[in-house]
């Protein structure tokens, strides 16, 4: 439908009246995409140096303590990073393969393992499962191969000289356990399960500490948040004056290493999210195994 103005045309001037030449036709050329972004480059998990070293750190086992100890411990270690790695898959935190440590040169043939991941992706839930699963999972084997190992270790006359091991306090009651209360001037010795059991005790100990980045710092940052940054320099100030006191020169060198790593632990996405209670008791039980776990004198000459 138009509408027909009888009386426009008549009302213009010779200057108003439309002339069809003097319009421009334009064309509308549409905008130029945009380049899109590309999407950040998923950076490859290495898989042949940790395959080389696990391979390397079985061999360093079954050098000092043969394939009974090799399969023990690597059992162990195995378990204890699985569980790191697995709850960092669930929470979608980027992780990378276990790195074994292999030292044949030592009496127990490594120096565990550790797993390369940021502790800032996440929040703070997340990082209280992922530190908290390493440690449990490894003591579940631990703990079996320390009891079976027990039932096959002997009694006998203490000898001295040599290199002897101290006990936790979990070791004397199994020893306890199976054997009583031992003679005046006789020892518990046992075989390569029970001493693959032993090392998982000092291990998982030692991966307690609630000092910066340990699985016990994570734990610990889980349930104070930034408060745990005073009471993980007051432990790290505390075992060095334990070391110069009772000469424990022992651990100086993995004191050094700790504070080079530092106390404090770094924020996570958000300290805020709840814990719950059941969290809270199994971070703190988790936390004491180290009274019954750790031993101040693993190595005695």
């Amino acid at each position: 439908m138009s509408y027909d103005n009888p009386y426009h045309d008549a009302a213009l001037g010779e200057e108003d009246r439309w002339d069809p030449d003097s319009f421009v036709v334009a064309t509308v050329v549409p905008e130029p995409a945009r380049e899109v972004a590309s999407p950040p480059r998923v950076r490859r998990r290495r898989i042949a140096l940790p395959v080389v070293l696990f391979l390397a750190t079985c061999a360093s086992m079954f050098y000092v303590g043969g394939w009974v100890y090799a399969l023990s411990l690597m059992t162990i270690l195995f378990c204890h990073e699985m569980g790191h790695f697995l709850q960092a898959r669930r929470y979608g935190v980027p992780a990378s393969l276990p790195f074994f440590i292999p030292m044949p040169f030592t009496p127990i043939g490594t120096f565990g393992a550790v797993i390369g991941m940021d502790a800032r992706v996440g929040d703070r839930k997340a990082l209280f499962d992922i530190g908290i699963s390493g440690p449990l999972a490894g003591l579940v084997p631990t703990i079996l191969f320390c009891v079976l190992g027990m039932q096959r270790a002997q009694v006998d006359v203490f000898q001295s000289g040599g290199l002897q091991f101290g006990e936790p306090l979990l070791f004397q009651f199994l020893s306890w356990l199976r054997f009583g209360p031992l003679p005046e001037g006789y020892t518990v010795y046992i075989g390569p399960m029970a001493f693959a059991g032993w090392v998982g005790l000092l291990i998982t100990s030692l991966n307690l500490l609630p000092i910066g980045q340990l699985d016990g710092g994570h734990i610990l940052y889980g349930l104070l948040r930034r408060k745990a940054h005073h009471v993980a320099t007051f432990i790290l100030f505390a075992a060095l004056a334990a070391i110069m006191a009772f000469h424990l020169y022992e651990w100086a060198l993995m004191l050094s290493l700790i504070f080079l790593m530092g106390p404090k632990h770094p924020p996570t996405t958000n300290d805020n999210v709840p814990l719950g209670t059941a969290r809270i008791l199994l971070g703190w039980a988790t936390l004491s195994f180290i009274l019954i776990g750790f031993t101040p004198t693993p190595f005695k000459f």
